[in-house]
């Protein structure tokens, strides 16, 4: 067996603890709204929860955290028709406890609308879209990509811009794959060596 004080097994060590850092969690927490709460949509920002859906990119694992005063609000999972026509009865999901939170666990087209009537009407509502495992996405032109950059929100900040979440492209994921696989592939030489 290996002294463990040696220095190659601490090198090894240094270099796994190395690999195990430039690991990222892919997986977000996207609270709905970002400074908004899930509410009625003022009359400064109506078009909230589109914008908001625009301008994230959601994938498996990832999930929506849904904030509101649970006496005065709800959210439910609609199919599309439902969330066309506000209709809030058969839904597929309903939640009411003011911290909801909604986990992304297939690829497709969400769609989410208040449970309080009246609420959708006054644009409550929000549709996501989830990639695909090939990296694709829905974006159909009647969709929240179809609007224009120039809507763009503008929230107050109080501690300077937000930063967005790092970037969760193939790409990316290939890269931390090719540093696990090369740091494995050195482990081993370092353990045939000791």
């Amino acid at each position: 067996m290996a002294n463990l004080r040696s220095p190659k097994v601490l090198v090894l060590y240094a270099f796994q603890l190395f690999v195990l850092v430039q690991i990222q969690v892919s997986c977000y927490q996207f609270k709905v709204g970002d400074l908004d709460a899930w509410g009625i949509p003022t009359s400064a920002n109506p078009q909230v929860y589109s914008f908001w859906s625009k301008y994230h990119t959601f994938q498996i694992g990832d999930s929506l955290l849904f904030l509101y005063p649970p006496s005065q609000d709800s959210v439910i999972q609609v199919t599309e028709q439902n969330y066309i026509s506000c209709n809030l009865t058969a839904p597929l999901l309903y939640m009411k406890n003011g911290n909801s939170l909604f986990n992304i666990t297939t690829h497709g087209v969400f769609y989410f609308t208040s449970g309080i009537p009246g609420h959708c009407e006054k644009k409550q509502k929000l549709r996501i879209s989830v990639l695909s495992g090939n990296g694709s996405a829905y974006s159909p032109s009647y969709g929240p990509s179809a609007l224009p950059d120039s809507a763009a929100p503008s929230y107050p900040t109080v501690f300077g811009t937000m930063p967005l979440p790092p970037s969760s492209s193939p790409a990316n994921r290939f890269s931390i794959l090719l540093s696990a696989v090369i740091g494995a592939g050195i482990s081993a030489v370092i353990n045939a060596i000791v």
